[in-house]
Parts: structure tokens; sequence; C-alpha cells
């Protein structure tokens, strides 16, 4: 190997590791230093689970060219490439709820009452200790188990001729830190990070092969050169346009949509409703809540919920599956928060739409931004 292709190589790999594992730093200092930055950042529909969309979904582009490159070089099927293709791009999709939100589309039944997220995706219908067995197996069987294996000459020559190619083994310490990250969930909602740090690195340990494939016509993906001397500004290019995408895409998600006045009486209205339930005494709250109003009836058996003055809006137009799974007229749950502190004796309680935007901008104590609510009179 040249001395120039080398040194582009193990530049790469510093570069590659030090930004799937610098996002553990910034999330970090935004949790100590920028609290409410951080509950923002994290929020859905922002700019970090936006980033990870982008990230899987480029994977699974950059993907599918490897299963080209790798069918055209080798002269065989490329199962192995189209095989994570989809696996990112599936990810991808229920990142974003296959779009649910960004449409306002309502999904089906099965998942409203099945999917304690009220959205469609599957991986919130999957009981949660097999969801983190299956995203930690995932971590580590393809960021580290398989690069390690595929050090040993015999088990990489049996990986070849199945038609498997391993990330770069010096990629292992941006996977380990991934492993690692979500086993010790260090801060609030690590998970977000940690599909962060997973789709970057599913990007970044593809990308090689792609590149190096393009610039080797003839040649096998194995023997090809390894590293293209451009590679380290492939890397920060591909970086920077997840990042791009992902602060554009949650400045798009904040824009205002579908606020049509009549919407947003209906709205009002159905909050209207919602706290004189509360207020009847027939539904009792209780302190440190913040939940769906959906998955408040059924994990508290709060059912008279369903049958008081909001259920009764089906009589004046109101879908029956928004009324019997409590959703706004954007199909997004409605949401009960129930704040109280000790000290001071004070208790806020209010329920709540994200409103038309779709997206949560009340604080603990207040109804913020386009959020539609209502603060409830719990003496």
């Amino acid at each position: 190997m040249k001395p120039g292709k080398s040194t582009a190589q193990v530049f790469y790999l510093l570069i590659a590791n030090a930004l799937v594992i610098g996002a553990i730093a910034y999330a970090a200092v935004l949790e100590r230093y920028f609290a409410d930055f951080y509950y923002l950042s994290i929020q859905e529909d922002e700019y970090v689970e936006w980033a990870s969309f982008w990230a899987f979904l480029l994977a699974s582009i950059v993907c599918v060219v490897a299963a080209r490159r790798y069918r055209r070089l080798e002269q065989r099927s490329g199962w192995y490439f189209y095989g994570l293709a989809l696996f990112c791009f599936l990810i991808a999709m229920e990142e974003i709820s296959w779009g649910q939100r960004v449409l306002g589309y309502r999904p089906p039944v099965y998942f409203l009452e099945h999917n304690y997220q009220q959205e469609l995706n599957i991986h919130n219908v999957v009981p949660t200790d097999y969801r983190k067995l299956i995203l930690m197996l995932s971590i580590v069987g393809y960021g580290i188990a398989l690069p390690l294996s595929g050090s040993f000459k015999s088990v990489q020559n049996g990986l070849r001729r199945v038609g498997i190619v391993t990330p770069h083994v010096g990629l292992l310490p941006a996977f380990a830190a991934t492993a690692l990250v979500y086993y010790y969930y260090p801060f609030s909602h690590s998970g977000e990070w940690v599909e962060l740090m997973l789709g970057t690195g599913i990007l970044f340990s593809v990308l090689p092969f792609v590149l190096a494939a393009a610039r080797a016509p003839g040649k096998s993906p194995q023997s090809a050169a390894k590293t293209p001397s451009r590679l380290p500004a492939w890397s920060l290019g591909v970086w920077t346009l997840v990042l791009l995408l992902g602060l554009a895409s949650g400045a798009a998600s904040r824009a205002q949509r579908d606020a049509h006045p009549g919407i947003l009486e209906t709205a009002a209205t159905e909050i209207e409703a919602l706290k004189s339930d509360f207020e009847s005494g027939r539904v009792r709250s209780r302190c440190s809540l913040h939940k769906r109003l959906y998955t408040f009836v059924v994990q508290y058996e709060q059912d008279a919920l369903l049958r008081g003055a909001f259920s009764r809006l089906e009589e004046q137009g109101l879908p029956a599956e928004r009324a019997d799974f409590l959703l706004d007229p954007w199909n997004s749950p409605y949401w009960i928060r129930d704040r109280c502190d000790r000290a001071t004796r004070r208790r806020v309680v209010f329920v709540y739409s994200f409103g038309p935007n779709r997206r949560r901008d009340s604080s603990a104590l207040e109804i913020r931004g386009d959020d539609i609510g209502a603060y409830i009179d719990t003496r």
C-alpha cells in the first residue's frame, strides 16, 4: 500500500472515531451546562432525531451503492450490503414513525392500542427488554464481533466466501463507545444519542469500500486500495451533511402546519372538554405524572375519561377513533402533566396538545409555544 493511502486511512479512522464519540461529549456538556437546550434537543422531531434519520438513510443509500459495486467486482450477489441497506432504511423510517408526525395521518387502530406512543412504528410494540436486546446485539454484532472475527485470516476468508465484507477493526472504538453508552445510560434519553452514533458508525464503516471500489475497476474489494486519499475529507463532508440535514429538518418541523382557525378552535374545544372531565372528580391525576392521556387511562384504570365530556363530542363530529384513543385534531396524543413541588406546596396540572407543529413546546410548569392546553384546578 502506498504511504499516502496508508496515512489517509489512519486520518480517516481517527476522524470517524472522533466524530462518533464526540456525540457523547456534546450530550454530556449540554445536559450539565445547558439543561433547557438539552431538553429541547432530545425531543421528537428535533435536530438529534432528524440527524439520526439522515445518518441511517444515507447509510442505506451508500449500502445499496456498495452492493452494486460488490456485484460488479465479485460477479456475485451483494446480499450482505443489500441486507444492511434494508436494516438502515427500516431504522430510519422507524425513527420518524414512517412520516406520521410530518404528514399528520392517523395510524391503524392496532398501533393506537398497542404502541404506547400511539405512533406507526414497530419497535415500540416490541417489549422494552427485547427491543433493547436487539439494538445491543446489533451494535456489538456488527461493530465489534464482526470486525474482531474478521481480523483472523481464516475467519476472514470464510466471511469472504459467503459475501460478507467486515467493518474496519479501526472503527471498533466508535462502536464500543456506542455500546457502553447504551449499557450504562449515563444521561437522560441516552438512547437518542446511541441511535445517532450507530447510524453514523455504519455510514463511516461502508463509505471506504464504496470509494475504494469506485477507484479499483476490475479488482476484488479485498485487494483494491483500501482508502482513497480524499477519504478523510469525505468523512467530514458526510458528517457535515448529516448535521446540516438534521438542523434543517428540525427547523422545518418547528414551522407551523395546519394552523387553520377551524382546526385550532376544534382543539381548544376538546381541551376544555378534557379539563371538564378532570375537574368533574371522576378522573383523578397524581403527582409527578407526565403521560399520554390514553396511556394514563390504561395504566391507572381511569376509564371515566372515555365516557365524559370529551367522548360526548362524537355527537358534534369528533371521529370515534380520536375519541377512543384521545387524539388531537392532528392525530397526535393529548397529554397530562402533573407537577408537584412539596417544598413550596405548589401543584401545577394541565392537559395539552402539541398543536399544529406537532412537537412539545411546553415546559414542566407552563403551556408554551403553539401547544394548546388548559390548566386544571385540583382543589
